[in-house]
């Protein structure tokens, strides 16, 4: 009973075994539908195989009109293998084997003809120690007729297109077939210089695909052109056509430099195999020409005028004009115009002082902002006075308006509208203008001093008088800022004491000193430290107080009155002369109050007193218990 059993599950084992390494060929599901002229390809495998890994192929068609006969189609291990009709075709390699692996090739028919219908059979000799599973397999292949049509209305004609121009190309494409297929169409480009060849390719360097309409009917930018088309910048619309075609357009908004090229349409035909795989069964690429695109740099100049050099009187009106020349006609781009000024006044020579900043700008859109110095948004204006003109006034020129001037243009090429994140095409800028400004011929002098009086305490009030002479044509208003610094202390060499030094000090070191009240040139008054009680006031036409109320010691120091002349222009408008003087350094000390003084010797008198007295009482207790500690021991 034992033995049967054993018997049954090697009988058991050995057909498992025999069943797990039966031979098995497989072809793809079909029947498959493919489009006379254009390939076919048909993978086969073997698995399931004794013997080497590298199997041996053979191909046989049985064409539907053949009433079953057999055709040797091609081998791989027989070149004599192939029938009559197929000999010159194997020959020149339009029907061959390819081998993606020792077990799965595919045959390969470059021009598919229509007497090619029928049932293509795989058959691979056997390598098997026993003769088990399928050798062969068969797929049925339908031939249909090649109905595909593409064609455009206008192709480009070479001539250089200027940067930022739209770009417009049509095409148009329709297939007339009895079975269900889909059909997609894809713009693309060739580098400059590359041949025409048929099929869009890939997206390497010789051939980028710009814009498709899939199988799905979804439209799909080249990776090249993602953010071109996420911006809007290009488009694909398909309309209805006429006779079953459809037209297809695609628009560039602007061309770049880099859109020179060799563009092409191509549409393909697709269709849904058994398997839910799509295949492309046809396909035909249209040239339609070649564009030039001609860069804004090589035809963009950016002028101003007046050019050179520009000197007015302040208070007059300063007009400069930015001019951009080289536009290409047609193409609507957008314009960013600033202008922008370096040096001042204050410069020792005029445009090489400070950095450079923004004076003023109109955006695409045309608004107007302005830059550091706000008020002269109410005294100028920036306009745009014919097309590629702009201008930039002041209406009252003052000497803080000295400086070097040009205009800086940005171009949006064939973007009226840019976003805020969009980058300017090209940024161009004229030469500088130099504006000088004619101040009128002011002398000025401060002199600074204490009026005379008791000595100054602390607690008492500190005052000091700044005297202001103005030598000048027109009417002048004085702007005083008084400044304090420590008083220095002597600096001696290491080794020396003030009364052994023989030599004078070493000079002290300067501090930077404190603001401590100005009275502006319209009157206004403004203290700028919150310790003491500061006062300032102008007591006649050259004369000016500062008082500082109940001084402490903070409030010693050295101080000086700073005098800067406030002129009229012919407008009514006050500027500063750019003439400016300090006075002379006033020393200012304070001395202790006799209350102080005498506060002194008390503190130290009661201090002794106490001290005194603690050490009285703490002798006469010390020795009062030591008398009476004995007394009691003598109990």
């Amino acid at each position: 009973m034992m033995a049967e059993r054993k018997a049954t599950l090697f009988l058991i084992l050995h057909w498992v075994l025999q069943y797990a390494v039966c031979r098995e060929v497989t072809l793809p599901m079909g029947p498959l539908y493919r489009v006379a002229g254009f390939p076919l390809s048909l993978p086969c495998t073997v698995s399931g195989y004794e013997g080497p890994r590298t199997q041996e192929f053979e191909w046989f068609l049985y064409r539907d009109n053949s009433g079953g006969r057999q055709m040797g189609v091609v081998s791989t291990r027989d070149n004599g293998f192939p029938y009559v009709p197929f000999q010159p075709r194997v020959k020149n390699g339009e029907v061959r084997v390819e081998r993606d692996s020792g077990d799965t090739v595919r045959l390969v028919i470059q021009r598919l003809r229509p007497e090619d219908q029928g049932k293509f059979e795989c058959y691979t000799p056997s390598t098997d120690t026993t003769y088990q599973g399928n050798y062969s397999a068969t797929v049925p292949v339908k031939v249909i007729p090649d109905t595909l049509q593409i064609s455009f209305s206008r192709s480009l004609t070479g001539q250089p297109v200027p940067e930022g121009a739209e770009l417009t190309l049509t095409c148009s494409a329709g297939i007339q077939s009895e079975q269900l297929t889909h059909l997609s169409i894809t713009f693309g480009k060739r580098g400059r210089g590359e041949d025409s060849v048929s099929g869009a390719g890939g997206e390497g360097s010789a051939v980028r695909e710009i814009i498709s309409i899939d199988k799905l009917l979804g439209v799909v930018p080249g990776r090249s052109y993602k953010k071109r088309y996420s911006d809007g910048e290009i488009t694909l619309e398909k309309r209805n056509g006429e006779a079953g075609l459809d037209v297809y357009v695609m628009k560039m908004k602007a061309v770049q430099p880099d859109d020179t090229g060799s563009y092409f349409c191509e549409a393909s035909q697709w269709i849904l195999d058994p398997d839910r795989s799509w295949q492309k069964i046809a396909q035909r690429t249209l040239d339609i020409g070649n564009l030039t695109v001609q860069q804004l740099a090589e035809s963009l100049s950016v002028t101003s005028s007046p050019r050179g050099e520009l000197t007015l009187q302040v208070g007059s009106p300063l007009i400069l004009t930015c001019e951009v020349l080289g536009l290409p006609s047609g193409v609507n781009s957008g314009l960013l115009v600033q202008w922008m000024k370096r040096g001042s006044i204050s410069s020792d020579e005029v445009g090489t002082g400070g950095v450079e900043v923004e004076v003023a700008q109109m955006s695409t859109n045309g608004i107007v902002s302005w830059g550091d110095d706000l008020s002269r948004a109410s005294g100028g204006s920036v306009e745009k006075v014919a097309e590629g003109k702009y201008s930039l006034k002041l209406f009252s020129a003052q000497p803080s308006d000295t400086g070097v001037y040009r205009c800086v243009v940005s171009v949006y090429a064939g973007r009226s509208n840019p976003g805020p994140s969009t980058p300017a095409t090209l940024t161009q800028s004229s030469e500088g203008v130099t504006v000088n400004l004619r101040t009128k011929d002011v002398q000025v002098s401060a002199v600074a001093h204490l009026p005379r009086g008791p000595l100054l305490k602390t607690g008492s009030t500190i005052t000091l008088i700044c005297n202001v002479t103005v030598t000048a044509t027109g009417p002048i208003q004085t702007q005083v800022l008084w400044l304090r610094w420590p008083i220095p202390k002597p600096v001696f060499k290491k080794g020396e004491s003030p009364s052994s030094s023989v030599a004078p000090p070493e000079p002290p070191v300067v501090e930077k000193p404190t603001f401590i009240a100005a009275l502006m040139y319209n009157g206004v008054a403004n203290t700028y430290i919150n310790s003491s009680e500061v006062s300032i006031d102008r007591l006649s036409v050259v004369s000016y107080r500062l008082r500082v109320h109940s001084a402490t010691l903070d409030d010693q120091g050295m101080y000086a009155c700073h005098v800067e002349p406030w002129g009229q222009d012919p407008r009514g408008s006050w500027y500063s002369t750019g003439t400016k003087t300090e006075s002379n350094a006033v020393t200012v000390y304070l001395y202790a109050r006799a209350a102080d003084l005498l506060l002194i010797p008390l503190v130290i008198g009661v201090a002794s007193a106490l001290f005194v007295g603690i050490v009285i009482i703490g002798t006469v207790t010390c020795c009062f218990m030591s008398r009476l500690a004995r007394q009691r021991a003598q109990k």
